[in-house]
């Protein structure tokens, strides 16, 4: 067995860390454009359910009209009770 003779508390010290290959950049990953991939990745996201929100808009239809007034009929392009 090694034993330590002296104790560093907080030295991290040594644990094992496979060798894999990662696309995300491994354990330790500092990209260089890290804040602008992360900016151009929310606004995707962001454009995408803009665009999902949009269509169903879009395709939202009521036959009946609701008991009670929703939400939805702020943006909904069709009026209740037209099918």
């Amino acid at each position: 067995h090694h034993h330590k003779t002296k104790s560093n508390m907080g030295d991290g010290g040594w644990f094992y860390v496979p060798k894999v290959w990662t696309p995300s950049g491994g354990w330790w990953n500092n990209p260089a454009n890290g804040p602008r991939n992360t900016r151009i990745g929310f606004l995707a996201v962001g454009i995408l359910a803009a665009s999902i929100f949009n269509v169903s808009r879009q395709l939202e239809k009521r036959p009946i009209k609701p008991f009670k007034p929703l939400l939805s009929e702020m943006w909904c392009t069709h009026k209740p009770g037209e099918y």
